[in-house]
């Protein structure tokens, strides 16, 4: 039997052995324990602060009693450790070429958050053998008992790697600010997907706001133009961060901004998102954790799963 026969077939069994739990009526707080919500963030262009929303939001999460694990899936400019302040000698690089076991390369970070660094020498994650798939495949498999939220930080843009880790989470959040430029191109984004991939639900976070009445203006913008060319489409409002001199003044010292005003008006909106989407992937089905994650990232067909299925 080949790797990719071998492959097949372990993801089918668990699959099976899944559907039979659900069909003998356990009970469902046993299926649901453990099971990592898996949330994307990503934007349109550069610059618009999505690696500072993801830092902070993970520290929120934390703080709210949620074990967190960030991966930088930024592959082109891995900066996540930057904001944190951290310099890992491994990332995931190491795991891929089977050096390295993913337990590893975790490094702890602010508010004893997780993180699996990126590596700017892996560019195509689609490009992997069968056998770097099977050795990923166990390696995300064990992290499911250890963690309550995965968040995943995309590069910007339509690249295949930013597409490909939004289809593969549960969840997706795309960052804009009020600017122009950044309106139109988290409108390309969503258009690639929903043309592309069938995907149909997205999260719409509006960063670097001057006040509410701005951020529902881009809101109400991207949803009028999303319905309209996108039918089916629905874009959840997350809410909205203020940009003020404490965010400014926490971006530029490279800490979150939760952590060092935590009552800055951005620090309070943070906490306010933090929730609505954990009410929000609470209310999911049960179908998000890690490995389900990456089976859907390399490509895997599990038991007729697809995007259009779930969304």
């Amino acid at each position: 039997m080949d790797q990719a026969t071998n492959l097949r077939e372990m993801v089918r069994k668990e699959y099976d052995s899944s559907r039979k739990l659900n069909g003998n009526n356990v009970d469902s707080s046993l299926l649901t324990r453990n099971r990592t919500k898996v949330i994307a963030v990503t934007s349109g262009k550069g610059g618009v602060g999505k690696t500072n929303v993801v830092a902070n939001l993970a520290i929120t999460f934390q703080r709210m009693g949620r074990s967190v694990l960030v991966f930088d899936a930024d592959l082109g400019l891995a900066n996540i450790d930057i904001i944190f302040g951290l310099n890992p000698k491994d990332n995931i690089e190491g795991v891929i070429k089977g050096e390295k076991e993913l337990s590893e390369i975790i490094v702890k970070g602010p508010e004893g958050i997780s993180i699996i660094p990126a590596s700017s020498g892996v560019q195509e994650l689609t490009h992997l053998t069968e056998g770097q798939k099977i050795n990923l495949l166990n390696e995300f498999d064990m992290l499911n008992d250890n963690f309550d939220v995965l968040l995943i930080d995309t590069g910007a843009g339509i690249s295949s790697n930013v597409t490909y880790f939004n289809l593969a989470a549960r969840e997706r959040i795309v960052v804009v600010t009020p600017e122009p430029a950044s309106i139109t191109d988290a409108y390309a984004l969503m258009k690639v997907m929903f043309y592309q991939h069938g995907t149909k639900e997205f999260i719409l976070l509006i960063n670097m706001t001057k006040d509410e009445e701005e951020a529902q203006s881009v809101y109400r913008s991207l949803s009028k133009v999303g319905t309209k060319f996108m039918p089916g489409i629905c874009i959840d409002y997350a809410g909205y961060i203020l940009w003020d001199r404490l965010l400014a003044n926490a971006v530029s010292r490279r800490e979150a901004v939760v952590c060092l005003f935590p009552e800055a008006p951005a620090s309070k909106k943070f906490r306010e998102i933090a929730h609505h989407l954990l009410k929000k992937a609470d209310e999911r089905p049960i179908d998000g954790d890690i490995k389900f994650f990456w089976k859907r990232l390399i490509g895997l067909s599990v038991g007729g799963d697809n995007e259009n299925e779930n969304q």
